[in-house]
């Protein structure tokens, strides 16, 4: 609750310096201190108060409802709503995907899981099963993950560089001498593992039109020649992760099921999970396209991508079938530092190499150890440089943001009944957005606040649906305006020019900003009624700021300002965008000790477009034992358009 005075008497004039001069209630993410995992019914730690460091070990999952967490329920149920109509076969153009299942998890707590449509719609391109032979996708329907099987091979690569057998900063060929052919023998570890090495992107013949069987197809792996010199540029490659299965394989004496079992699935009973899936666990798994060269029909219970196939359905870059229930428990034990229920798969300082950015000096391809990090146009709310996850061609994909410990999973079969369908991107999007969304964002002062986000629209010049976006500046955006009425408001006898003059307007106000580097929050002023803006000084901000409130202050001259003063707080969101979005509250503009707008003032003149008032206190704010924030003192009764008598 802030202090500020519209009558000069002594103690006002004591009360309006105490609220200038005083500090600013601190924001919950300032204080440097992480309090632990925040328990209890209608309590949570609010995605303006990230954690610092991992989950506690003994973290595990549990079912709740949102509202029973301290979420807002409502972005949820909106996702849940739009995943109805992506996988509604009469929406025509507008389906996305035949089935898909969701599930998303906060501080332990998994508050949604949810599935939709069918996991088995079509017998070929073109022809719909019956309704009686569809096979609906349920919340355990197993799903052929593509290229999120990268992260397995990651995960067990990390684990040879704990066990001493491999060296991050090692050449391959050390491992495996034939590697070093054509010119790769400096191509290290580090550099498979985060794209840097400068192989192509396949592997080209493709394996499957390799003759030979798998010895000469590993073979053509090692024979790969590179498209560039190592470390000169980033390029997502499913050959970087085929050489890792490899020299893995080579330094164990295991194939990579065998690792992948004996180090990650066993101990984290992830009984739903695995290479070349069993007979039995076809009625449960959703098939993918139909595929005519090589010719395999329609492909259900064995690896969608056929150079996986060729490799026996084993492969770095492909081939792991599992659940959203399977991929919560691996998530968490990431969030929980490598552990789950006393099963250590990984060190929290390995668990770090995986979160690490390796590949600063290429923006907007942040890479961790085989995980992608800071990738706005899948991870959308959830995204900042200490998220991490990866996507699947099938249409797949994992978010795991450790400052707000949660983590959002889809899996879908977008590639059924063929490859060739709309980018799933804005459902990966929404499904982050819904959980960053829920999570809340509280006013320091506990006061009126305002809230702008970016929406979750197409994907503009989509190249590569499913597995990588571009990355292209789109064009256009979307203007949010918060507009102050004229300032001062108007007093008999005096003009608002008068009341503007003999000294600087401070501005001040509380600004919460966690958006994209391409979007921009600003204040502007107007001194002829609206019709041009200026931008003030020092005020635009862009990107993450740390998830944290900022108190911004500004200085304008005092005038004169013949037809008053208008201010305006605007947000551009470009038209794909990560992050939650932006906050704005405790709007104070003063002249000296004279208050001229107080937006915790009733009728405080402040006009929303594009806005969305939040009411005070935030709505879950009293369950979790919250101030309640209210009026501010010294706003007289009755406040009518303007911010009050000025005197």
């Amino acid at each position: 609750m802030r202090v500020s005075a519209y009558v000069i008497l002594p103690a006002g004039v004591l009360a309006v310096l105490a609220g200038l001069l005083g500090p600013v209630p601190p924001s919950p993410a300032s204080d440097g201190k992480d309090s632990g995992p925040v328990t209890g019914p209608g309590i949570v730690r609010g995605f303006d108060r990230p954690a610092r460091g991992f989950a506690p070990a003994d973290t595990v999952l549990r079912r709740a409802t949102p509202a029973a967490e301290g979420l807002d329920p409502a972005p949820i149920d909106a996702f849940v709503g739009r995943l109805e109509d992506w996988t509604d076969p009469a929406r025509g153009a507008d389906q996305l995907f035949p089935g898909a299942t969701a599930l998303l998890a906060h501080e332990g707590a998994v508050v949604t899981r949810h599935a939709s449509g069918d996991a088995v719609r079509y017998a070929r391109p073109g022809r719909l099963l019956p309704p009686s032979r569809r096979v609906p996708a349920r919340t355990d329907t197993i799903y052929d993950l593509a290229s999120l099987s990268k992260l397995f091979t990651s995960i067990v690569a990390v684990q040879q560089i704990e066990a001493g057998r491999l060296r991050l900063d090692a050449p391959a060929a050390r491992y495996l001498p034939a590697f070093a052919a054509h010119g790769k023998g400096g191509i290290t570890i580090e550099q498979l593992l985060t794209h840097t090495s400068g192989l192509p992107a396949d592997p080209r013949p493709p394996l499957w039109q390799v003759s030979g069987g798998l010895p000469a197809r590993k073979q053509a792996i090692l024979a790969a020649r590179p498209s560039a010199r190592p470390g000169a540029r980033y390029r997502y490659s499913d050959l970087n992760m085929l050489s890792v299965q490899l020299v893995v394989e080579k330094v164990t004496g295991k194939r990579l099921d065998v690792l992948v079992r004996e180090g990650i699935t066993e101990p984290l009973r992830m009984r739903d999970t695995a290479y070349r899936p069993p007979a039995a666990w076809r009625p449960r798994i959703a098939a993918t396209s139909y595929s005519v060269r090589p010719d395999r029909g329609l492909v259900r219970g064995t690896v969608h991508d056929d150079n996986a196939w060729a490799m026996g359905g084993v492969a770095g870059h492909a081939g792991v079938f599992s659940t959203v229930d399977d991929l919560a428990v691996l998530a968490q034990a990431l969030l929980n530092g490598g552990t789950y229920r006393d099963r250590r798969i990984l060190g929290p300082r390995a668990v770090e190499l995986l979160a690490h950015n390796y590949t600063e000096r290429f923006p907007g391809d942040e890479h961790g150890l085989g995980f992608e990090l800071d990738q706005a146009w899948y991870m959308g709310g959830l995204s900042s440089p200490r998220t991490l996850g990866h996507t699947g061609f099938t249409g797949t994909s994992l978010v795991i943001d450790l400052r707000s410990r949660s983590f959002a999973i889809l899996l879908t079969n977008r590639v059924h009944p063929e490859n060739e369908t709309p980018s799933i991107n804005p459902a990966r999007r929404a499904l982050a957005q819904a959980l960053a969304r829920s999570i809340p964002v509280r006013a320091p002062g506990g006061g009126r606040s305002w809230f702008d986000g970016p929406t979750v629209g197409p994907d503009p010049g989509e190249r590569d649906p499913g597995e990588r976006d571009p990355g292209a500046a789109e064009a256009g955006g979307d203007d949010s305006t918060l507009t102050s009425g004229r300032l001062p408001a108007t007093v008999p006898g005096r003009t608002a020019g008068q009341l503007l003059e003999g000294g600087p307007l401070h501005v001040s106000y509380d600004a919460f900003v966690d958006a994209d580097d391409t979007d921009r929050f600003v204040l502007e002023r107007s001194a002829d009624g609206g019709r041009t803006w200026q931008e003030v000084p020092g005020t635009a901000r862009s990107g993450h700021h740390g998830r944290s409130w900022e108190r911004v202050h500004a200085q304008l001259p005092g005038g004169p300002y013949p037809e008053g003063l208008r201010l305006r707080w605007r947000y551009t969101a470009t038209a794909l965008a990560g992050g939650r979005g932006v906050n704005l509250s405790g709007v104070l503009v003063t002249r000296g000790t004279r208050v001229l707008l107080d937006s915790d003032c009733p009728g405080a003149p402040l006009t929303a477009h594009g806005w969305h008032p939040l009411p005070p206190p935030w709505p879950l704010a009293r369950a979790a034992g919250l101030p309640s924030g209210g009026t501010a003192f010294g706003c007289p009764p009755g406040t009518g358009p303007g911010p009050g008598p000025v005197h």
